[in-house]
């Protein structure tokens, strides 16, 4: 099993530790789509996949859920959250072992979402009053951040006149920074138009594409390398982070190739290790 570069208390104290200046952004890759994002004045945390709740979930099925990198933290050990974002009601990027701990143990934060899943995410035993929801394609202010929430396809551009999409993006500007985090999502007509608009610098994206569905044509799609590349690219992204690999056996893929990619077309990027700061500034 894949080690984190640093886990618990030592990674929460790096994480409190760390005092970015604006313009500058530290982020913490922690495992499959979740990360700690800090700025001059905020942390939050997005997409956290933080338990064993999977696994055990898909023990003795055809599709067991195997971990391939360990934990860096659990969710009733980080203190310190303020925001925290959910993509999508899937348990990698809402998960019922980590939200609850989480949200109990930093008793301030309140937890940005679809509108689509609030009965789901209150189902999981989370509080109405601290869930942000939002339908997709809407702009509104929290603290010091102004978030764009961006449709995502997880699959399919799926949309409902009451609820909105219920698979999202996050484009987040704050402290003179501007981030993109996708969510899961393939690249569908009109991303890179939204995207474009925001400029964004530094951009968050899926690269494990159709790994896994030989195994469940039932698994959702997302963006596979050379996409994530190609749309970085295209929206003039400062640098493309990848995510969604190295988490389950059965629905990853090399990292090394999607570098190999990004480094060919020119487009910068970065390789985290889980649970390793990283310091982009302008």
């Amino acid at each position: 099993m894949i080690q984190p570069v640093q886990r618990g208390a030592a990674l929460l104290n790096n994480i409190n530790n760390t005092q970015p200046a604006s313009g500058e952004a530290a982020i913490w890759w922690l495992g499959q789509s979740g990360y700690a994002i800090k700025t001059a004045s905020i942390l939050f945390y997005i997409d956290l996949y933080l338990s064993e709740h999977l696994t055990t979930k898909y023990t003795n099925t055809p599709n067991p859920h195997t971990r391939m990198t360990e934990s860096p933290i659990r969710g009733g050990e980080i203190t310190n959250a303020e925001w925290v974002f959910a993509s999508h009601k899937h348990s990698d990027h809402l998960d019922s072992g980590t939200l609850p701990d989480l949200l109990a143990a930093s008793s301030a934060a309140k937890l940005i979402l679809p509108l689509a899943i609030v009965d789901h995410a209150i189902s999981l035993g989370l509080a109405r009053e601290r869930l942000i929801p939002t339908r997709g394609d809407e702009t509104f202010t929290v603290d010091m951040m102004t978030v764009h929430s961006i449709p995502s396809s997880h699959t399919e551009l799926e949309y409902n006149e009451e609820t909105g999409y219920p698979y999202l993006g996050f484009c987040i500007e704050v402290d003179g920074v501007r981030l993109y985090h996708s969510g899961d999502t393939i690249v569908y007509d009109g991303l890179q138009e939204k995207l474009a608009q925001f400029r964004p610098d530094i951009v968050f994206l899926p690269i494990n594409g159709a790994a896994g569905r030989k195994q469940n044509p039932t698994i959702s799609l997302n963006m596979n390398a050379q996409e994530a590349v190609d749309l970085a690219k295209a929206v003039g992204a400062g640098v493309v982070i990848p995510h969604h690999y190295d988490m389950f056996t059965f629905n990853t893929v090399d990292v090394g190739d999607f570098a190999k990619l990004a480094q060919n077309a020119g487009q910068p990027y970065q390789v985290l290790q889980c649970g390793e700061r990283y310091l982009w500034r302008h």
